[in-house]
């Protein structure tokens, strides 16, 4: 069989959409939820299949409405009305002009009380809807759509997959060129550009490259700056594929590290091995923390680990469920979380090593292959 004929007999892949708003409802109703708008794109898209991004949050591409009765609506402008038809065949596109809240009133819907995802609201584009239809027409969601997103599907899970493996090997074609003299923002471009040479969208994320002194900040924005002979470079890189994230990060040291270089980078390779082993179903994501955590305090370097020690991947790069000191998230099989401890010296440098973990029924599954994972060294000889 021919590979066009096969792909002819397999068919298009099923819409998932109906059997995640058949969820949504039911959430609904046991919350006494009327109707439900969606502006959030990462949930949009989860609910709808509706793929167009928001450039900014006050330039939306459209929201949702969802209906306890049924109705499924995608409001959106003329630009992405075509998309939107063929990408979400379960709605019924309603096309605006002049803005969502006119458009509302001009159709009459008969919604009841409109619930609203609290973290997208801004406070003009509430003042717009109350002015429109009046403070009595909306309330805000009383559960997170994000929780919906946490356990990923098997046909998720596999693109999560394909992001992992385009970024590695996107690292790996970077390994085969970086050396001393290079600078962060070449190999920061070069990344993202082999990413999409690879088949993904581009970065799930702005690349981090940071060597030297830059690599002590743990959100360094890359620059003109030349790697060093004797520095160390921290690289957090993630690529997006057909709409899911991938999210890792390598250390790179020297070809003869100094002494201090080899300490942190054994206290942080050996706190995140003691996290993995942690993580597991039914963990709350402040005992995760707490293991990595304690471990880096232990050998003296507690106040140089100054971020959580990890979060979910999926549609976005940073979503539930969360490492961190506070997080009463539970694990759940099939959720996907990073971890990532790192200590930074300031005025030094740093180290952060990341994995991307799949929840199981049992323990945890790394998804990341990278045969050079703890053997980066850039030889300066």
């Amino acid at each position: 069989m021919t590979p066009t004929a096969e792909r002819k007999k397999k068919g298009p892949a099923p819409d998932p959409c109906p059997e995640r708003l058949a969820r949504l409802r039911e959430r609904m109703e046991e919350g006494g939820v009327s109707a439900v708008l969606v502006q959030s794109p990462e949930n949009r898209r989860y609910f709808s299949g509706f793929k167009a991004p928001d450039l900014m949050l006050t330039e939306s591409s459209g929201c949702l409405i969802i209906t306890l009765k049924g109705q499924n609506l995608l409001l959106t402008d003329p630009r992405y009305a075509e998309a939107a038809k063929a990408e979400a065949p379960a709605f019924e596109i309603l096309v605006y002009r002049s803005g969502v809240p006119e458009l509302l009133k001009k159709e009459g819907l008969d919604l009841g009380e409109l619930s609203y995802e609290p973290r997208m609201m801004t406070v003009d584009f509430l003042g717009r809807l109350f002015a429109v239809l009046g403070k009595n027409a909306f309330k805000p969601l009383p559960f997170n759509l994000g929780d919906f997103r946490v356990v990923k599907s098997p046909e998720e899970l596999a693109l999560v997959r394909r992001a992992v493996d385009i970024t590695e090997k996107a690292l790996d074609r970077l390994w085969n060129e970086l050396e001393p003299g290079y600078s962060e923002n070449a190999a920061s471009l070069f990344l993202e550009n082999n990413f999409r040479l690879l088949g993904a969208e581009g970065p799930a994320f702005p690349s981090i490259v940071a060597s030297g002194r830059n690599a002590a900040l743990p959100h360094a924005e890359p620059s003109n700056k030349k790697i060093g002979k004797n520095e160390m470079v921290v690289i957090d890189i993630g690529s997006r594929y057909k709409g899911y994230c991938s999210d890792m990060t390598r250390t790179f040291m020297p070809f003869k590290p100094a002494d201090w270089q080899k300490r942190i980078y054994a206290v942080v390779k050996e706190a995140q091995r003691r996290a993995l082993e942690a993580l597991g179903p039914g963990k709350k994501g402040s005992e995760v923390d707490a293991v990595a955590r304690s471990y880096i305090a232990s050998e003296g370097y507690g106040e140089y680990f100054n971020h959580s020690l990890g979060h979910g991947v999926g549609l976005l790069v940073h979503e539930e469920p969360r490492l961190s000191t506070s997080s009463q998230d539970e694990l759940k099989p099939g959720s996907l979380v990073t971890v990532e401890p790192g200590i930074y010296l300031p005025g030094k440098g740093g180290v952060r090593l990341e994995q991307l973990c799949l929840i199981t029924e049992k323990g945890r599954e790394v998804l990341n292959k990278n045969r050079l994972y703890y053997d980066y060294h850039l030889d300066a000889a």
